[in-house]
């Protein structure tokens, strides 16, 4: 009944190859210093790389992206300027994250991402996150199910 949720991709890398999956578990923890954390099955090749490979890119993407949830091919990457591994061009944001930790969770890890930097597409944010009227995410619903946000807001911001 939690869903849907924003989704992100994270990329990561070992045994020579990229890894992409899609998580929509996933939340930001702390501002000082900036930690998102990703819940990642333990058993999973994603847990198995983040071991090896303590960097990755976790990529916020709009909905027109719900296809790169489930692989890499014929998607364009874009390099890191703090980790070894790339973003995905075209995405909303991209975050530049190293693990700062785990906990487990039954059959989860809870993983926690320290941010070490992040890039967003020009004009979709500002100082207080994004805006949906100029940049869409996707939402994770069940399944292969994926939705867009509506943008028109709730509440009215106060000036």
């Amino acid at each position: 009944m939690l869903h849907p949720r924003p989704t992100v991709v994270l990329i990561t890398g070992c045994r020579g190859r990229l890894n992409a999956a899609p998580f929509s578990w996933n939340t930001p923890v702390s501002e000082d210093p900036p930690t998102v954390a990703v819940a990642v099955g333990r058993g999973s090749f994603t847990r198995e790389c983040l071991r090896t490979n303590p960097e990755a890119t976790l990529n916020v993407i709009p909905p027109e992206m719900a296809d790169a949830a489930y692989a890499l091919l014929g998607i364009e990457l874009e390099p890191s300027s703090m980790v070894s591994i790339p973003g995905l061009a075209g995405a909303v944001a991209i975050y530049e994250v190293r693990i700062a930790g785990s906990v487990e969770v039954g059959s989860m890890d809870l993983v926690l991402l320290r941010v070490l930097a992040v890039r967003a597409r020009a004009g979709v944010a500002d100082e207080d996150g994004l805006i949906l009227e100029k940049a869409n995410v996707a939402l994770h619903g069940a399944g292969n199910e994926f939705f867009r946000v509506d943008p028109r807001p709730l509440i009215p911001s106060h000036p």
